[in-house]
């Protein structure tokens, strides 16, 4: 499925385009798509107001931008909530149900639903939960490639995407499981983090995109 401008804008604030320039390697990343649909889809949201985009730096969210970005997200997440809480999917099924569901959901309905979850903080892939007509603000936290050898980390929020997240239960790693970076390979090879029960190595892409707290 082609990426939508939803899409863009979700992935943007996501990776903190409320407050940081994000690159188009960034979007190309984490859409994976071509960098010429990017930077055609950015020109696009530039025009409409919702995005800034800075040559050389990246683009950054407008207060149109994020307020869009934030209902969106708000009515996802409490999708996904709902779908793993009450209907047994697991963390990386619930985000194309989710994605549709989304663009079906009144403000009073996504109201509804967040009574009925008793107003959740999170969503299962440690994403915040905005309420209803507040910009979404996301903890600071930097990615598992930002760390050296020898840190001590947990990990605390990946990116809503699902190649990202089937690459994620294959290798059997979990949002608030701890592990210690083991070895970091040159050329943005893969990053090696164990603990007691288990080491794996994290492709560099995956770990660009796994935002973690340390310890």
């Amino acid at each position: 499925m082609t990426p939508n401008r939803e899409d863009y804008l979700k992935l943007i604030l996501e990776l903190g385009g409320d407050q940081i320039k994000i690159s188009n390697k960034q979007i190309v990343s984490g859409l994976n798509i071509s960098a010429a649909s990017v930077s055609e889809m950015i020109t696009k949201l530039v025009k409409e107001g919702l995005v800034e985009h800075t040559p050389y730096q990246g683009v950054q969210l407008t207060l149109a931008g994020l307020t869009s970005a934030s209902a969106l997200i708000r009515r996802h997440r409490l999708w996904e909530v709902f779908l793993v809480e009450h209907l047994n999917y697991t963390w990386n099924e619930v985000h194309d149900d989710a994605e549709v569901l989304e663009h079906v959901t009144s403000e009073k309905l996504a109201a509804q639903l967040e009574a009925y979850l008793h107003h959740p903080a999170y969503c299962p892939h440690g994403g915040v939960i905005p309420k209803e007509n507040e910009p979404i603000q996301e903890i600071k936290r930097s990615t598992l490639t930002s760390y050296p050898i020898g840190t001590n980390i947990r990990i605390a929020r990946v990116l809503d995407e699902k190649e990202l997240l089937d690459y994620l239960v294959s290798l059997d790693l979990k949002i608030h499981e701890e592990y210690t970076i083991v070895e970091v390979a040159d050329y943005e090879g893969p990053v090696t983090i164990q603990n007691d029960t288990k080491t794996l190595a994290v492709s560099y892409k995956a770990a660009s995109t796994i935002f973690v707290d340390q310890l």
